[in-house]
């Protein structure tokens, strides 16, 4: 199936209206009930996009594309004031005595018979800052737009609206901001132990003695260490030894604040001295969720907006840091050695001694994250590529599933994390987090890695990949409900009696809809638009044709306008002059798009031979 966003988005915009919005009232909750992130996701799945896509803004009615307004006539004709309410009932609704809640709650998983505590439901977790600090990034942009298109008449109107919801948006933001540095972790493994062997399997590709990899690991990590232990002096992690060389490191982020998390002095909120419980050890899952919210506060937007205050910039500068380390440190280890990759030797080991294909797509995601930071190389885009095919072929997006194929586990119910630390808390057992978004993060870093590729057939590749996977998405949609054309059905889609159509009596409603994965979706949708907005990748070999071409043309047309008069008005003239507008055209793409210029001249060169045809049949007839 071609991914078309802009047609994809409005027609999630349209079920989710159908699904959640009824008799003027903003239905919250999915199938994981209501809670700080699943509602922030529900929400984000409109905003998100309206604050990405220029075509998409919400914030002017003048301006507004009419599909975009039909997508969303059920608000009513004030769409973006309308907007702005539904954000302000989520900020009053996990706000407590002005104190932001960033619980999971719902979304947190525990062994059958052995329910959570009350104080276990209201853990903080990675995973609410992140969207929490989207949401508020994207919140302060649209309110800042709404106050640009106002005029006169309704501006002190529509300031007293607005301030309140501003200054709730700001206070999440920086409890957002505070939760992530806090959770942040450094970690040093002895490599005698049985974490420190898990991570010496797959660092050691070549067998070699395994002090010489551990000697080896210190000089590739020199920078990263060097700078960890001078330049983040904000909550420093207890407990991690940076001076001793021979012990390996991990740094990323931890399911929540972490145990013994230095206080932040500078800022006065309860979350910046609250007692943390999370492990002290960084897991993947949690690690790629943190860079992807501080992406989009380090985007160069967020300053030129504004939007942030002098405790939020200081903040924002300690995540940066953090953002751009722990991108450094695995993909440095994703890449370790001048051999085969570990990221090659699929599935990732984690230093806990689990394995699994989604820890492999973890360290992708992680390797492009990377990239996108940097200049890319292309032949790491080139070597990736085979990982990504081969991690869809596991995960049966371009394979067919079998019967009790394992590779259902990855999509249904997901893969489980211990939350370890969570036991701690209360008389509760000890938590997990499942996480089942297998195929949209596939697809959202297939689609980064070909907007970074500068290799025709690699960017071909990933984008009939990044096809592939929209189309195995598409088929998990629900068909039929309210809550039709959103995610995820993929119980009925990995059953063995799945038939291609949902029946009748299924009739899901927004209640069944997984605004965890429909979000997830919707910023595949906004990286694949920002990807088409790029202009083509320039083939040297078609370039140099075109432009064979258009100096052939370009001659011929010179031979040509020898032999016409200047008092000759047929129409043999507006044919050349037709001709040479297109050879003016093809002159002015040679460079950007070859191809379109290749085509413009061969349509010059039939039309110039069919001027010769005519002539000579012309002096046969004399």
């Amino acid at each position: 199936m071609r991914i078309q966003p802009r047609r994809q988005i409005l027609n999630v915009w349209s079920s989710l209206l159908a699904a959640c919005y009824r008799d003027g009232e903003w239905i919250w909750g999915g199938l994981a009930g209501s809670n700080s992130i699943s509602d922030a996701e529900q929400l984000l799945c409109i905003l998100y996009p309206a604050t990405q896509i220029e075509s998409f803004a919400l914030h002017d009615p003048d301006r507004m594309a009419d599909d975009v307004q039909e997508a969303l006539s059920p608000l009513g004709r004030r769409i973006g004031l309308r907007i702005v309410q539904v954000m302000d009932d989520y900020l009053r609704k996990y706000e407590l005595d002005g104190r932001p809640i960033f619980s999971a709650d719902s979304y947190l998983r525990y062994p059958e018979g052995t329910p959570p505590a009350d104080e276990q439901r209201a853990l903080d977790v990675v995973d609410s800052y992140s969207m929490s600090l989207t949401l508020c990034l994207a919140g302060l942009q649209f309110l800042g737009s709404l106050r640009t298109a106002s005029s006169r008449r309704t501006e002190k109107r529509l300031e007293e609206m607005l301030e309140p919801v501003e200054e709730r948006l700001n206070r999440r933001l920086t409890g957002a901001m505070v939760g992530l540095v806090r959770s942040f972790v450094v970690r040093s493994v002895d490599p005698a132990t049985d974490d420190g062997q898990a991570m010496l399997s797959m660092f050691n590709q070549t067998e070699s003695e395994p002090d010489a990899v551990v000697a080896a690991v210190a000089r590739r990590l020199e920078r990263v260490r060097s700078r960890l232990r001078r330049d983040v002096t904000l909550t420093k992690t207890p407990d991690s030894d940076l001076e001793d060389e021979g012990l390996l490191i991990e740094c990323g982020w931890s399911w929540g604040v972490v145990r013994d998390a230095q206080e932040i002095d500078f800022v006065d909120i309860p979350l910046s001295s609250s007692k943390g419980c999370a492990a002290g050890r960084p897991y993947l899952y949690f690690t790629i969720v943190a860079l992807d919210g501080i992406n989009d506060l380090t985007q160069p937007r967020t300053r030129e907006l504004d939007l942030l205050d002098a405790e939020q910039r200081r903040l924002a500068d300690a995540l940066q840091l953090r953002w751009d380390l722990a991108q450094r440190y695995w993909s440095a280890m994703a890449r370790y050695g001048s051999g085969r990759w570990p990221l090659e030797d699929i599935p990732w080991r984690t230093a806990d001694g689990e394995e699994s294909d989604y820890f492999s797509l973890c360290m992708s995601a992680l390797l492009i994250q990377d990239l996108v930071a940097r200049v890319a190389s292309d032949d790491d885009l080139t070597r990736a590529t085979p990982i990504f095919d081969e991690l869809a072929r596991r995960g049966r997006i371009t394979s067919r599933l079998t019967v009790n194929d394992p590779a259902r586990d990855l999509h249904v119910p997901g893969v489980s994390l211990a939350l370890q630390g969570s036991e701690t808390v209360g008389d509760g057992p000890r938590l997990s987090w499942t996480v089942s978004d297998y195929a949209p993060m596939l697809l959202k870093r297939t689609l980064q890695a070909a907007q970074l590729s500068g290799t025709l057939s690699t960017r071909d590749e990933l984008l009939e990949l990044a096809q592939t996977a929209m189309s195995h998405l598409e088929r998990r949609a629900f068909q039929d409900g309210s809550a039709k054309g959103l995610w995820d059905d993929a119980d009925r889609y990995f059953s063995a009696e799945w038939r291609g159509n949902g029946s009748a009596e299924d009739s899901p409603d927004g209640a069944h809809v997984s605004w965890y994965f429909t979000e997830r979706i919707i910023e595949c949708l906004v990286a694949a638009e920002k990807a088409y907005r790029d202009p083509p990748l320039r083939s040297p070999t078609s370039a140099t044709r075109s432009l064979d071409l258009l100096n052939e043309a370009d001659h011929l047309l010179n031979q040509r306008f020898l032999e016409l008069s200047e008092k000759d008005h047929t129409p043999n003239r507006w044919t050349l002059e037709n001709i040479e507008k297109k050879l003016l055209r093809a002159r002015a793409l040679i460079d950007e798009r070859p191809g379109t210029a290749h085509s413009l001249c061969a349509d010059a060169l039939r039309e110039l031979d069919e001027l010769d045809f005519a002539t000579l049949d012309a002096m046969r007839g004399e």
